[in-house]
């Protein structure tokens, strides 16, 4: 694209001095040359040490866990990454049961010290592939389950993210005031 038709400030606005045309989409370069989009600007967020970090290729790559079901990747303006995360509650009662773990509800299981241990051996093993900004220092784990019913996430499956992180406002607050 070269521009917009008679409209010099609009194409200032969406082409960079690179000619590059702004999407709103992060992306990188593979191997091949070819451009991948890997995420949207409008989801990054800015720790309070001032670097960004685009949480859904991290939620993404935490998904990869037979064990989680949704996470959402919070830390605007706190000075490390966290995750609340839904257990994949079948996955989960199936590994308490191999454990011997006897449990009545899913709350009570994402209590268990052995389940929270898991998780953070999970976690600790997702840490290596990603650089010290965007590892997740600490987690919770929350016995409800997302759903667009609930409105936690849209029709498309994707996170609605101030949804979550409103009525996660206790458990975020526990968090970074530890």
């Amino acid at each position: 694209m070269l521009g917009y038709y008679k409209d010099e400030q609009a194409t200032k606005e969406s082409i960079n001095e690179d000619n590059w045309l702004l999407t709103g989409d992060i992306g990188e370069f593979t191997k091949e040359g070819f451009l991948k989009i890997t995420d949207r600007k409008k989801e990054l967020f800015k720790t309070s040490g001032g670097k960004y970090v685009a949480p859904s290729p991290l939620e993404n790559k935490l998904k990869e866990s037979f064990f989680i079901e949704n996470v959402a990747i919070i830390g605007d303006g706190e000075k490390y990454i966290s995750a609340i995360i839904q257990p994949n509650f079948e996955e989960l009662n199936t590994w308490a049961k191999n454990n011997n773990i006897t449990i009545e509800s899913n709350k009570e299981l994402i209590e268990n010290t052995q389940v929270i241990q898991l998780y953070k051996e999970i976690i600790a093993n997702f840490n290596t592939s990603f650089g010290k900004i965007e590892q997740v220092k600490d987690f919770r784990l929350v016995d409800d389950t997302w759903s667009v019913e609930n409105e936690m996430l849209t029709a498309t499956m994707k996170l609605k993210r101030k949804k979550i992180a409103q009525h996660y406002n206790i458990l975020i607050q526990s968090i970074y005031n530890n």
